[in-house]
């Protein structure tokens, strides 16, 4: 379909002219006034407009023109309107560009010259069009910052909001990288708690030594270089939400303290010997496999049920049908944004690359590439080599989607047992998945497990 072009001008033999050297590349509307010019821009909403500023019933002046620019704009303020005017009229052509006219050409008109013009024009129309679009779509699919139109993530946006509502534990699962501190702020905004505080401490980042005193607090003088008197996590996250990352790596004697708290909501400071009773909610996460620790007497059984009151599973991105592409535009516009480099986009095989790679780092993994990307791309195309995803493209041209995802999972997890020797928990830890994820990916591709 040709894309559509209004020319308003009164003079027939420039429309004539007009027309026969623009008909085979534009879907042509022409005007004479005002009125007719507004009317076929309401109804056929062109992308594009060349104005005479010299209108009926007064071609020897501007006003009729301007009148024409400023109801067009109001109707369409991302119009492309450039201004025809007469060699001594240029001072009227510009005044127009500040009224909101995109361009000027000043009579007589070079056909090819408009021509080069019109191309650039409409590709800049098309390029903000499909921007404007894809914030909508952003929009519409956000869930309090968070992407994603498949099943999988729809289910996840449901659960949130069912369970924000209430004060009850919840158990966060998903791999390294798939946004569960995300998950998190959502429940904690969602919530009646969003005015208070939302504290997030990552379990694993803290020697063991410290973490008691991390959470709990302490006393002043209750052990060496304890000055004075420091609330805990727990205690600072009264009236809001405590987001407890890597729940799996907390030691055993914390989590029976862990477990005493959410039994009654009191707690002791390290050092103290008053219970004092707060009202925190706490939200859990990990990425390992807790039925496991479970079964090896490193993560108590009762903490588990305690804690997983509702648990949500945050699937890998590899899972996510659409959502890699979804995702990567948005930190695409958003790094073009902060790096002044906008108007970037993928190329077609980088857009092919990035739907085929496994992503064992999930979505932090993606972010991070598309940052290197845009920093790295030169022109205004992103390239597989910019996202480093070259090996992606072995796959041969014809495959399907599900295929070459397929192909390229078994390789991977071929790969990872070969070199470990068939051993499940070393070859799901390069992989960068959980024992349980390594056992359905086998099961699914057909890969026998009898190499354990």
């Amino acid at each position: 379909m040709k894309p559509k072009l209004l020319l308003v001008d009164d003079d027939e033999e420039i429309r004539s002219q007009m027309k026969w050297a623009l008909l085979q590349d534009y879907d042509l509307l022409l005007a004479e006034d005002r009125a007719s010019a507004v009317e076929h821009f309401r109804e056929a909403k062109p992308a594009v407009v060349l104005l005479d500023l010299g209108l009926p019933p007064s071609p020897g002046s501007t006003d009729e023109g301007f009148a024409a620019l400023k109801e067009m704009l109001t109707l369409n303020s991302g119009a492309k309107i450039i201004i025809i005017s007469g060699q001594g009229e240029k001072g009227n052509a510009l005044m127009g560009v500040g009224n909101g006219a995109y361009d000027f050409l000043t009579k007589p008109i070079d056909v090819e010259e408009l021509k080069v013009i019109l191309k650039r024009t409409f590709h800049v129309a098309s390029l903000e069009r499909e921007y404007n679009q894809m914030q909508q779509h952003l929009k519409s699919d956000s869930f309090e910052g968070m992407l994603g139109t498949s099943r999988h993530m729809q289910d996840v946006f449901t659960t949130i909001g069912k369970v924000a509502g209430s004060d009850a534990p919840v158990l966060i699962l998903g791999e390294s990288g798939t946004g569960k501190e995300m998950a998190a702020m959502a429940i904690h905004r969602r919530s009646a708690r969003r005015d208070g505080p939302f504290v997030a401490i990552n379990c694993s980042a803290i020697p063991e030594t410290l973490l008691e005193s991390e959470l709990f607090g302490h006393e002043k003088g209750s052990f060496t270089g304890a000055h004075m008197q420091r609330k805990g996590r727990i205690e600072s996250a009264a009236g809001g939400t405590l987001f407890l990352d890597e729940i799996g790596e907390l030691p055993a004697p914390i989590q029976v303290k862990l477990l005493r708290f959410l039994q009654g909501q009191r707690l002791e400071r390290v050092g103290g010997r008053q219970e004092i009773q707060l009202d925190t909610r706490i939200v859990a996460a990990t990425n390992a496999d807790l039925d496991e620790s479970i079964k090896n007497n490193t993560f108590r059984e009762d903490l588990y049920y305690r804690l997983a009151v509702v648990v949500i599973r945050l699937p890998a991105l590899r899972d996510r049908e659409n959502d890699v592409l979804l995702l990567a535009q948005d930190f695409l516009r958003r790094f073009a944004d902060e790096t002044g480099k906008h108007h970037l986009s993928f190329e077609a095989e980088s857009r092919r690359a990035l739907a085929l790679h496994y992503w064992p780092g999930n979505v932090r993994e993606l972010q991070n590439r598309v940052k290197r990307a845009v920093i790295m791309a030169e022109g205004r195309r992103i390239s597989v080599v910019d996202l480093e995803l070259g090996g992606a493209l072995s796959i041969p041209h014809g495959t399907s989607l599900k295929e070459a995802r397929e192909s390229i999972e078994r390789d991977m997890v071929n790969k990872a047992l070969r070199k470990h020797n068939g051993k499940i928990a070393p070859a799901a830890s390069e992989l960068g998945v959980s024992r349980p994820t390594l056992y359905e990916l086998m099961d699914k591709l057909g890969i026998k497990r009898d190499r354990e």
